[in-house]
């Protein structure tokens, strides 16, 4: 694990989730209904995440390929799946404050599952 490339990964995902939350209540506020403002918000973060980590955190200096794209929402997807289930662990069986636990859960879903898996499918390097 690269320290570089963790901090890194680990700042694109704030950025990430910074433009998410942002756009989120932009949308919400001026009237767009929660459903569509939550698809909207999470997609332009999910566009934030990947280009920082493709270009910044992971160095990748490869041409974007429908491949890369798809193993990225792969992870996407899972590491959404895994943040409701640590959520539902920490916020209502534990009943820790939910922004609380959205803090802990973030950073034990990125350091077990999203920055392994971004490096090892979506960013990793050729050998060649």
């Amino acid at each position: 694990m690269q320290v570089r490339e963790l901090c890194a990964a680990g700042a694109g995902g704030a950025a990430a989730t910074a433009v998410d939350v942002g756009t989120l209540v932009l949308l919400v506020e001026h009237g767009t209904p929660v459903a569509l403002a939550a698809f909207c918000a999470a997609a332009c973060g999910a566009v934030v995440c990947f280009t920082l980590n493709k270009y910044i955190a992971f160095r990748d200096r490869a041409p974007v390929s429908f491949e890369q794209l798809g193993r990225f929402g792969i992870v996407a997807v899972a590491t959404a799946l895994l943040m409701a289930l640590a959520m539902e662990v920490f916020a209502v069986k534990l009943r820790v404050p939910y922004l609380v636990a959205k803090v802990i859960c973030s950073a034990i879903v990125f350091i077990a599952w999203t920055y392994p898996a971004q490096r090892r499918l979506v960013f990793a390097r050729s050998s060649s």
